[in-house]
């Protein structure tokens, strides 16, 4: 296992971490557990950064690398938004939760029926998709902050998120296309 690849599993080890700060803070409200919370997201946060690095200096990017990459930062940001949705945090309205989330069930959705129709696909991140992800960690920094204009980014990243599942939604569809040419029907 490549360096990087142990960096994202470290993200996804952050994961309960993170919550159960959360539900400490909004249970018992006690201040510094929401900042340890953020602590430890933006620690996550910068292992998304420092996995990529690794795998390119060290030219070690790998097949489970290529999955688990992206599947933890789905983990992690899904969750992030799920549990400030339902610990009730201010400065995040529902919307964006269910947009957020919404568009990853798609893009899943998405993949199951590729892979049931014998479709290779190549999920590759564009630029949409990277800039998802940073706006969308910017939220929930901003949301756990308490920054007040944490609903601007929490728009910005909607607004990222619907035009990176669009763009995943068509190459999606470029690809059943294709392999309706090349079978010939």
């Amino acid at each position: 296992m490549s360096l990087a690849d142990k960096v994202s599993i470290i993200r996804i080890l952050l994961i309960p971490f993170f919550v159960s700060f959360l539900i400490v803070y909004k249970r018992f409200g006690l201040d510094y557990s929401r900042y340890i919370a953020l602590g430890i997201f933006i620690i996550a946060v910068l292992t998304d950064f420092f996995d990529g690095l690794a795998a390119r200096i060290k030219k070690e990017k790998s097949e489970i690398g290529k999955v688990i990459d992206p599947l933890a930062d789905k983990m992690l940001l899904i969750t992030a938004f799920v549990s400030l949705y339902f610990l009730k945090f201010p400065l995040l309205p529902w919307w964006v939760v269910l947009i957020v989330v919404s568009r990853d069930i798609i893009i899943l959705i998405g993949v199951f029926i590729l892979n049931f129709l014998k479709i290779e696909i190549v999920i590759l991140p564009s630029v949409w998709g990277k800039l998802t992800t940073f706006f969308q960690m910017a939220a929930i920094i901003s949301v756990l902050s308490g920054f007040v204009f944490s609903y601007v980014i929490g728009c910005v990243a909607v607004l990222f998120t619907i035009i990176s599942g669009v763009g995943y939604i068509k190459r999606g569809v470029r690809s059943i296309n294709a392999s309706n040419i090349n079978s010939g029907n």
